[in-house]
């Protein structure tokens, strides 16, 4: 089976879930993915890796460059299916199965048609649709991350949708970090993801001032520059408030992860993508055993009310998230601790060993390469 995504493969943990899990079923799995020019080597994996080059880092030029690339790749290819990672590798992945006579599935890893980059241009919102439409009921398999998500394409579509959460592998012999009375003095807040818009980040750096802690910010994005700026105007980077550590390896970054003393987890209501999103971050920072300040959307809101790991915040003011964030790191130690015992509780059954025995059977459903 092969998967294509336009992410560098180094960086996109689900896929590495994926395919890995996938790879130790016994299916015979490719990843194929996009060099940036800052990529690092390829990191070992018990699958194949592939990532294609080109001129083109962004926008529409990027989109038609890779789509090309891609599809006279899977020219080149043998598969017994053929998996694509969302609507901006669709195309060329329906193509090729169909010209193989094999299966196409398709991986939401989100609403493609109602994010932030898409929603703010109707044009281009309208190709899109028109790429979900033509796609969706031809796959012969879908799943999504998300009930929310799956619950939004099955309305749509009028068929079935299966769900693998974005959560993270917990390792056999795994211990978390002692647990503490407090937030540990040394600890910091973490943000770690991409860096685009509609991640509630500028508000986030507005708050800092009000803060009694310190922010590292792990990723990169369309927002790199704009918000090294702004953290530079209000001198969150002079005084060390704030630390911008870019792209972090999975590895590297789930010891950052573990060090820290609060996770964020924010986004603005600026598409049904994001409103019913259900991110990575938020069981990474569960894994970890650290509370986190969390949006109040709906597949958060479910899980914080059978778990009560985090702190919901219904705005992004920057006065509201200040005030959660200072009862988690200054005001209330109780509430501190309460909330790190309940994410070691709730680690065990929120955990990628549940999710890919659900992958597995979802790919065992299809007959032809069961």
């Amino acid at each position: 089976m092969l998967f294509a995504v336009t992410t560098d493969l180094c960086f996109d943990q689900r896929m590495q879930r994926i395919c890995g899990s996938l790879a130790a079923a016994g299916y015979q799995v490719q990843l194929v993915g996009w060099e940036r020019p800052t990529s690092p080597p390829l990191t070992p994996q018990p699958y194949q890796q592939h990532r294609l080059r080109g001129w083109f880092q962004k926008g529409k030029l990027f989109y038609v460059e890779y789509n090309l690339r891609l599809f006279f790749y899977l020219l080149s290819q043998r598969a017994a299916a053929w998996c694509a990672c969302d609507l901006d590798t669709a195309l060329p992945v329906w193509l090729r199965a169909r010209l193989g006579g094999q299966p196409l599935v398709y991986d939401a890893h989100e609403l493609f048609t109602e994010v932030p980059e898409v929603v703010a241009r109707p044009a281009v919102q309208r190709v899109w649709r028109w790429v979900e439409g033509f796609i969706v009921p031809r796959a012969r398999l879908a799943y999504t991350v998300g009930p929310a998500l799956a619950r939004l394409f099955e309305g749509r579509y009028g068929r079935p949708f299966g769900v693998v959460r974005n959560v993270s592998r917990l390792r056999d012999g795994e211990t978390l970090p002692p647990a503490t009375s407090s937030a540990p003095p040394g600890g910091y807040i973490l943000y770690q993801g991409a860096l685009n818009v509609g991640r509630g980040l500028e508000q986030l750096l507005d708050a800092m001032p009000q803060v009694a802690g310190r922010l590292v910010i792990c990723g990169e994005g369309d927002l790199s520059a704009d918000l090294r700026a702004q953290a530079e105007r209000l001198g969150l980077l002079a005084s060390g408030q704030v630390e911008f550590r870019g792209f972090v390896l999975p590895e590297a970054l789930r010891e950052v992860t573990r060090h820290a003393a609060v996770g964020i987890m924010l986004l603005e209501n600026v598409g049904l993508s994001y409103y019913y999103s259900l991110a990575n971050k938020f069981f990474d920072y569960v894994h970890a055993g650290i509370p986190q300040v969390l949006i109040d959307f709906p597949e958060y809101r479910t899980l914080n009310d059978e778990f009560d790991v985090a702190e919901l915040v219904s705005d992004l003011a920057p006065t509201t998230l200040a005030r959660a964030l200072n009862r988690l790191l200054r005001d209330e130690p109780a509430r501190y601790q309460y909330l790190a015992a309940n994410c070691r509780l709730a680690a065990p059954r929120l955990s990628w060993q549940h999710e890919e025995q659900e992958l597995r059977r979802l790919w065992g459903s299809i007959s032809s390469i069961s």
